[in-house]
């Protein structure tokens, strides 16, 4: 069995003008990969982190690579700590965690960190070179290059997020972030817009489609920013007395759906994840949904108001999802962060609150 001891993330700012639009996506990974070492003030040597997994979409990949291990130097770990990449899209950060989760269950090694990193203020989503004109002649990889916007046609996300903010929800995951420029820091989410009402957004264009719903007011902002979760064996974790705050149990990993409505990856992803873990809908607790273009309803806010930094994603849900059930306690055993992914997939996961020690054959309606 292994366990999640730290889950942290950066503030999520909008790119291009927000906080972070002149800071390297290596300072903003190197703040999360501090950040996890450091559990109830017991600092975990980092000469013990067997691979560090980073989820990134967007950078070049040989120099995304290379940016990751230099953060890694930047927050003290030694050369001997391994460092590699995935890219799993919106996914990503959700990935990487998985991938720690599966080699710590394999034996590999016995703690690891999970990450996930996004500046969209340095690398945009344009594509590069000519689309191949093969995709025109089948049509389910005509849909693979439909935007979200499209494929799934709320003010309430950005009254939730404000709120959460105000009542200081998010303050316990945030890692405060110092900027280069003026010596700034960064302690909050900045694409937050708390005057957000229904009536505002009605007047706002459809932005990919004449007739259609999709606004730059319910669509997922383009946004920076970085997450990072450090799971062990919990024998270890125990060894050590870190606290847990939550047990990894099970993991869909990116469930095909129809290009076309990639939206309801997670109608898909979320069942088949339920599954592994041996429990039943019912059973959860509490949903970390990545909303992107107005696709659900989100417990503090979702992408719509936080902003969706692709390959950080998973990891910010991650710590938002957990820190939620440490605040709910024994009223929350079950919990789940899912997310539709670009090209027509899903992918979710479930977690088990840090206190619940007993085994998945007791729990709750077994």
């Amino acid at each position: 069995m292994f366990s999640t001891c730290s889950a942290y993330r950066t503030p999520i700012c909008k790119a291009k003008r927000g906080g972070f639009k002149d800071t390297y996506p290596d300072d903003l990974l190197a703040v999360v990969l501090k950040a996890v070492l450091n559990v109830d003030n017991t600092r975990i040597n980092p000469g013990e982190i067997g691979d560090i997994v980073v989820g990134t979409v967007l950078g070049p990949g040989s120099q995304r690579a290379i940016e990751c291990r230099t953060a890694a130097f930047y927050a003290g770990f030694h050369e001997t700590v391994p460092v590699r990449t995935v890219n799993q899209q919106c996914s990503s950060g959700l990935q990487a965690v998985a991938d720690v989760a599966a080699a710590i269950k394999a034996g590999f090694y016995d703690i690891g960190i999970g990450v996930g990193l996004e500046s969209m203020s340095v690398n945009s989503m344009d594509w590069e070179g000519q689309v191949n004109p093969k995709v025109n002649e089948v049509q389910e990889a005509q849909d693979c290059l439909l935007p979200m916007g499209i494929t799934s046609e709320n003010a309430e996300s950005h009254r939730r997020a404000a709120a959460a903010t105000t009542s200081g929800k998010f303050k316990d995951e945030i890692v405060p972030v110092p900027t280069k420029e003026k010596k700034v820091v960064i302690s909050v989410d900045d694409g937050i817009r708390p005057g957000t009402t229904a009536s505002g957004l009605a007047k706002l264009k459809p932005v990919f489609r004449k007739d259609g719903t999709t606004t730059a007011g319910n669509s997922g902002q383009v946004s920076d920013g970085a997450g990072a979760v450090l799971l062990m064996r919990r024998d270890v974790a125990m060894k050590k007395r870190l606290p847990i705050l939550g047990v990894f149990r099970s993991f869909a990993a990116a469930v095909g759906v129809d290009p076309a409505v990639m939206g309801v990856g997670p109608a898909v992803a979320i069942p088949a994840a339920v599954k592994y873990a041996g429990l039943q809908i019912d059973d959860i607790d509490l949903f970390e949904l990545n909303e992107v273009s107005g696709t659900g309803p989100i417990m503090n806010g979702g992408a719509i108001a936080l902003g969706h930094p692709l390959g950080a994603t998973g990891a910010r849900c991650i710590a938002t999802l957990l820190n939620e059930m440490k605040r709910r306690g024994k009223d929350c055993r079950f919990g789940v962060v899912t997310m539709c992914i670009g090209s027509g997939m899903g992918a979710a996961a479930v977690f088990e609150w840090g206190d619940s020690v007993d085994q998945l054959s007791n729990a709750r309606h077994h």
